[in-house]
């Protein structure tokens, strides 16, 4: 096999971070197993078709935007020059990134109608997140909460199978781990952001400060989740004890911010197992 055209495939792929690819898919399957009472209620082909959008195009809708509408910016990261995709101006990215969004305009048009809100409200906010006239991301506060986008996923895969909204307290306690998950990782940017005159609830706060703000989100979230199973209330405890151990050892955040697609792999792994337990 030719090595340069291994280099060209992975190039295409890079926009959509295949390292964090589950962060939606993920949440679409734990949605889809908590939703159902049998094992073949969340492998209907419905369903399959949701994740499979939530782990590929949904990504380069999501990611791809930011790129085009960062490209100046993270010029200045170190990050996006190591691990992560700099847009340089080719047209491959736009065209992914329409076919992406008319892809889950289609699924919303077949699905049910309690789905279409939320699809619509995840179609909007990975557009707003970064694109003008919004751009969401430049808004400290709005940065984090609009980030719930994350959670839309399993929201829309649990009504899917179920016909039903997930519980409140798992909408919320989702909802405060996302915004958790996505301030944290603003920290390792709180330079570069400054630098490219951007404002985010981490440059505005400050590293120390926006690390406690995460340690709030994580706790009360692993509480909403207890009120719901106390066993998903441990798994979630595990995020707030792991930052605990980050301050304590004194590890940066910007060398533990790599480690946390395998920690979400390995806490949604856990959940996943447990809303299997609950199904057989």
């Amino acid at each position: 096999m030719d090595w340069n055209e291994i280099e060209i495939d992975m190039k295409l792929i890079a926009p959509s971070r295949p390292r964090f690819w589950l962060y939606l898919a993920g949440p679409a399957i734990v949605g889809a197993i908590y939703g159902s009472d049998t094992i073949v209620e969340w492998i209907e082909l419905k369903i399959i078709l949701l994740i499979l959008y939530f782990l590929i195009p949904a990504n380069f809708l999501l990611y791809g935007i930011n790129d085009i509408y960062d490209a100046k910016i993270d010029k200045l990261n170190p990050k996006k020059k190591i691990k992560e995709n700099q847009y340089e101006g080719d047209f491959i990215l736009p065209v992914a990134i329409v076919l992406s969004f008319i892809i889950g305009l289609i699924l919303m048009s077949v699905l049910p109608q309690k789905i279409i809100p939320w699809m619509i409200g995840f179609l909007f906010l990975s557009l707003a997140y970064s694109a003008p006239p919004f751009r969401f991301k430049t808004k400290p506060g709005i940065d984090s909460i609009s980030n719930i986008l994350y959670i839309f996923p399993g929201i829309i895969t649990y009504i899917a199978v179920s016909g039903e909204s997930p519980p409140i307290a798992a909408i919320v306690g989702g909802g405060l781990w996302a915004m958790a998950m996505h301030t944290f990782s603003a920290i390792p940017d709180i330079s570069p952001d400054r630098k490219g005159g951007i404002e985010t609830l981490a440059t505005v706060l400050g590293e120390k400060k926006t690390t406690i703000y995460c340690g709030f989100c994580w706790v009360f979230s692993s509480i909403l989740f207890a009120f719901l199973d106390i066993r998903l209330g441990m798994i979630m405890l595990v995020y707030p004890v792991i930052l605990g151990v980050l301050i304590v050892q004194k590890i940066e955040i910007k060398v533990a911010y790599w480690w946390y697609p395998w920690i979400n792999a390995i806490m949604g792994c856990a959940m996943v197992l447990g809303g299997l337990w609950k199904i057989v």
